[in-house]
């Protein structure tokens, strides 16, 4: 489904180096890293939103490297992105109907959402519809977040940062939610500091550090990983 070759990017200067990963049909995977080891640029690189200096980001053998931010949707990606990127005025609904209409361009043999059927995810999506999502604490709005990603009809949803400053409540709710759409058949890129978080998540796992592949976490292995203080104090704390 998803893979990505040799890539190199950064803000005047490089960032990532040679970054390499694959993710398939189906698969739960993560990057994991401490603050600065390149995760938020590698989000952003799949996002659209920085050109990579080289390398290639393919889609079903498709090179997207140069595709803008705003189409990566129509090649089935959709983002959570740390910050939500929310349309603050508007109310939830109006949010999730922005996404609907785009959603309705995308042509795949995937997973496709209803509006109803997202309405249901959340319980707070669905009794606030109608609220400014302003108004909403950052739980709620991560919620809204997700919901629209999902209207977007993706078949691979690429998350930053998921549960960064939310309560662990909010947290288990989410998580319970991503667990249904895995079941679903759903790829998902868990980018995320919590170790805690992706282990729980995931299938398998990248770690990153200084913007390179130091370690990856095969297939279940992740008990051996988090049981292994050497690897997680290198590069995991911080």
């Amino acid at each position: 489904m998803l893979n990505v070759q040799g890539l190199t990017a950064g803000y005047g200067v490089p960032v990532l180096h040679g970054l390499a990963m694959h993710i398939g049909e189906g698969e739960a995977v993560a990057v994991v890293g401490a603050n600065g080891a390149g995760k938020t640029t590698a989000v952003r690189c799949l996002a659209g939103l920085v050109r990579p200096m080289s390398g290639r980001i393919e889609m079903d053998g498709l090179d997207i490297t140069a595709v803008p931010g705003h189409r990566r949707c129509e090649y089935g990606i959709a983002m959570v992105l740390e910050n939500r990127n929310l349309f603050t005025e508007l109310s939830i609904m109006d949010n999730l109907r922005l996404a609907e209409r785009a959603g309705r361009r995308v042509r795949h043999g995937g997973t496709r959402f209803t509006m109803d059927e997202v309405l249901g995810l959340f319980d707070v999506v669905r009794e606030r519809a109608q609220a400014r999502v302003g108004l909403l604490s950052g739980g709620q709005q991560q919620m809204v977040a997700i919901a629209r990603a999902l209207l977007l009809q993706p078949r691979l949803l690429v998350m930053d940062e998921l549960t960064t400053g939310l309560a662990p409540k909010v947290v288990k709710e989410i998580l319970a939610v991503l667990n249904r759409l895995r079941d679903r058949g759903m790829s998902i890129l868990l980018v995320e500091q919590s170790v805690a978080v992706a282990s729980e998540m995931t299938d398998r796992a990248y770690v990153l550090s200084v913007g390179r592949v130091v370690h990856e976490i095969p297939k279940g292995g992740w008990p051996a990983m988090l049981s292994d203080k050497s690897l997680t104090k290198a590069y995991l704390h911080g």
